[in-house]
Parts: C-alpha cells; structure tokens; sequence
C-alpha cells in the first residue's frame, strides 16, 4: 500500500524533495524498517538516515517511536528533533 512520506529541514535538504509517495516492500513492517530500507536508496537517503538518534518520526500526524508499524498508514514524516526556545 502506498505511503506518503513527508521530510522536513535537513533531512529534507539531504534527499532532495519535501515529499514523495512510495510502495514499501511486504518485509518493512515499522518507521524504523522503513528507513533501513530508504537508506538503502543510496545517496541523499544514506546520508539523510544514517544516524537514526538524530531522527523522529510521525505516522498520520502523531509522533511516534521508530519501532511503531507502518501497516494501514497513509502518511509517515520523517525530521529532525524539535527544539524550542
């Protein structure tokens, strides 16, 4: 099932694009898999991804760990730590 994937400040410098929607394979069952698997894209992904202690994550708008499933998600954000002041 499609997902639309949604990257926000460097992370989406790195990449190249804000969004983009893809088709995941059947093996990749959580945020964390689905960056594995974008990583594996090579490029801006590997260099996007690399350190996944400096990500997080939302699943249709709701902040969750990376080891929440993706099954039945229609959006996944993928950015950096917020920080506020």
């Amino acid at each position: 099932m499609p997902i639309e994937l949604l990257y926000f400040a460097w992370v989406r410098e790195a990449i190249g694009t804000g969004s983009e929607r893809v088709d995941p394979p059947a093996g990749v069952a959580t945020v964390a898999g689905l960056i594995d698997w974008l990583a594996g894209r090579g490029g801006g992904y590997a260099t996007a991804f690399a350190d996944r202690q400096r990500l997080r994550a939302a699943v249709d708008q709701a902040f969750v760990p990376l080891d929440t499933p993706i099954a039945g998600a229609r959006e996944v954000a993928i950015f950096p730590p917020v920080t506020g002041g």
